[in-house]
């Protein structure tokens, strides 16, 4: 059983006016069939996936040699030692965490048990917040932690900070040899990380081992590469997980959009967005274990279609497409995403969802299935007999009732049960529906130049040499106006 995209209540003979129409449906189609043919001509082209930054969905497609040799690599180090610390931030993080909380058991951390042969697994580096790291270092043995650095470039503030002070704290108890206690998931060519696995591997082989970040494939969309590592580290089926992504890419190959679920989910969206003012991007899964995967798709939609400009294709000699910002007019569009769990925060953000301002598109993931059950004992009581996995369900078609009775869009992604495979499913249609969504703007949905502008503040702050003159001198006549009179 595959996932079901359930959209019945973003239309009009659900939330009325606040839905879209048939004609809506009509008008757009056009817009539509031409992003799809565009995205298509792109995907299958092997130059242009590389360059434009698509490779990653040929991702499911890995040889099984390179799923064995991670594997590999994976057992060696669990069978060594008990814990494993992660460092990265963005998709380096947000996947990994959201993998880990989908498809280990819960509390996989505090019980051997739930873990099997698996070592525990811990993520930093994904923030500058001292208290974090300085705990989790007091707390752990050096000599049974293996360290894995996640950086293109290597030189991302928050994780670089963190690998220097973990290499400190590794060398207390191994001294020059503590290299063998990490391995680094980065630039197979570029960047100061590279250069640091190859002079740490020239002067010992078994030092700074590295697997590579694929070329063609951004952060926030490279789980299926970076995170692979993880995935067989806590006893998770790579193979079973390609096979739901590479279910859901054929689904979603469909040229007819209206049965093309991921396409489809990303028009109707479009259309509300631009026809009624539906800014807000609201994902609840009414799954714990789900919760980690609405904070993944936040950075996947923010950072995807988040942006300043229009894109302008060019073309280059070889006939590759090249994309541009469109400098000419401001475009400063997109919808923000929310993350939020069921039935947590019925009792708080579903308040406003359901009174505030109706600017928002929720989005339920549903679980068929759940991995165990819990029956409540007793006669008599409004809730004697009922199971949890009953009364979670019941939540959720409550909570879509009270949005339609008001008028609020909403739609449900229904999973059959949290698999790798269904998990892998999932992923993948959130990363089609968002390169979909990037065409219909008219955007490039696989840059970030927004998240540049802190790290050149940080940067000409940290007194980096290299910054263009240009940003040098945007800090210099643009700085912070900190009034004491407006500071209480």
């Amino acid at each position: 059983m595959s996932l079901k995209f359930d959209f019945n209540n973003m239309f009009d003979f659900s939330v009325q006016e606040h839905g879209v129409s048939q004609e809506d449906i009509q008008e757009a189609l056009p817009q539509a069939q031409k992003a799809a043919a565009h995205l298509k001509k792109v995907l299958a082209d092997p130059a242009s996936r590389i360059k434009l930054n698509l490779e990653w969905a040929k991702l499911p497609e890995q040889k099984e040699e390179n799923i064995a040799a991670i594997s590999k690599i994976a057992r060696q180090i669990a069978q060594k030692y008990e814990n494993v610390l992660f460092l990265g931030i963005g998709g380096s993080y947000l996947g990994l965490k959201a993998a880990q909380d989908a498809l280990c058991a819960p509390y996989f951390n505090e019980f051997k048990p739930l873990r099997k042969k698996s070592p525990r697994v811990y993520f930093e580096g994904n923030n500058l917040d001292p208290d974090t790291l300085s705990a989790l270092l007091k707390n752990l043995n050096p000599k049974k932690t293996f360290v894995v650095v996640i950086s293109k470039s290597g030189e991302t503030t928050e994780t670089k900070a963190a690998l220097v002070l973990v290499e400190a704290w590794l060398k207390k108890t191994a001294d020059l040899k503590y290299g063998r206690q990490v391995l680094a998931i980065t630039d197979p060519e570029s960047g100061s990380l590279r250069k640091r696995v190859l002079a740490e591997q020239s002067k010992d082989p078994l030092s700074f081992r590295a697997l590579p970040l694929l070329k063609g494939v951004g952060g926030r969309f490279s789980e299926f590469n970076m995170g692979l590592l993880h995935l067989a580290l806590a006893g998770i089926d790579i193979r079973k997980l390609f096979q739901g992504a590479k279910e859901m890419f054929a689904r979603c190959s469909n040229e007819d959009i209206l049965k093309n679920p991921a396409y489809l989910y990303a028009l109707l969206h479009f259309i509300l967005y631009q026809k009624k003012d539906k800014s807000l991007a609201v994902l609840m899964p009414f799954s714990q274990t789900l919760k980690s995967t609405a904070d993944w798709y936040i950075q996947l939609l923010a950072e995807s279609t988040g942006k300043k400009f229009h894109r302008r294709i060019e073309m280059d000699k070889d006939g590759v497409e090249n994309w541009l910002a469109d400098q000419s007019a401001l475009f400063n569009r997109g919808r923000t995403p929310i993350s939020a769990a069921g039935t947590n925060d019925l009792h708080s953000i579903q308040q406003n969802n359901v009174e505030g301002q109706n600017n928002k598109v929720v989005t339920f993931m549903r679980v068929e299935k759940f991995r165990t059950d819990l029956k409540i004992p007793g006669k008599g009581d409004l809730l004697s007999g009922k199971s949890f996995c009953q009364l979670m369900q019941l939540a959720q078609e409550a909570t879509e009732w009270a949005l339609v009775t008001q008028k609020r869009p909403n739609c449900t992604i229904v999973i059959p049960e949290v698999s790798a495979y269904n998990w892998g499913a999932l992923l993948f249609f959130f990363e089609m529906a968002t390169a979909f969504e990037g065409e219909l703007f008219n955007i490039n949905a696989f840059d970030q130049p927004g998240v540049e502008g802190y790290k050149n503040y940080m940067y000409y702050k940290l007194g980096k040499p290299g910054i263009p003159p240009a940003v040098t001198e945007e800090i210099k006549n643009k700085p912070l106006i900190k009034d004491p009179q407006y500071i209480l």
